[in-house]
């Protein structure tokens, strides 16, 4: 039996949302994908707008029928909020889109067995006008949970 080709793509620069978009449409194709350097993914909008809407997902969460249950609803490392948006983007609750989140990988920094391999760079998940204030999954990250990433 052949083994399977594993597309990695290399996450530094584009845009979170357009990439994750177009990962769910290759990864419904079938395609195995694997995506290196998440944490410097970024996210458009001003600084401040980003990090209170992550920061009211984690800390402000409440529940209608318990008030008093609090926690953190929404992953916080810069990898999980990635794979979190990939999901959002797939039929999940049905077996095809199951299938096609299995077939994905997300990683911070890049993990040695795929040093050495073919990164891609999708091209309509560039940053248009770079004019537009962004921000990094990893700034985000740091600035909410006040650790840094260990590459």
């Amino acid at each position: 039996m052949a083994e399977e080709k594993i597309v990695v793509i290399n996450a530094e620069g584009l845009v979170a949302g357009r990439l994750a978009s177009v990962i769910a449409k290759r990864l419904l194709r079938g395609e195995k994908i694997v995506v290196v350097n998440v944490e410097k993914a970024i996210i458009t909008g001003k600084r401040e707008r980003v990090l209170e809407k992550f920061r009211k997902r984690i800390v402000e969460w409440r529940t209608h029928y318990n008030p008093e249950k609090r926690g953190p609803k929404y992953p916080r490392v810069p990898d999980r909020v990635f794979k979190r948006m990939v999901r959002g983007m797939l039929p999940y609750k049905k077996p095809k889109g199951r299938k096609a989140y299995r077939r994905l990988r997300v990683y911070v920094g890049i993990p040695q067995q795929f040093k050495e391999a073919e990164m891609e760079v999708i091209k309509e998940a560039r940053l248009k006008n770079k004019m537009i204030p962004v921000v990094t999954l990893g700034e985000v990250y740091e600035l909410l949970s006040g650790r840094v990433i260990e590459r």
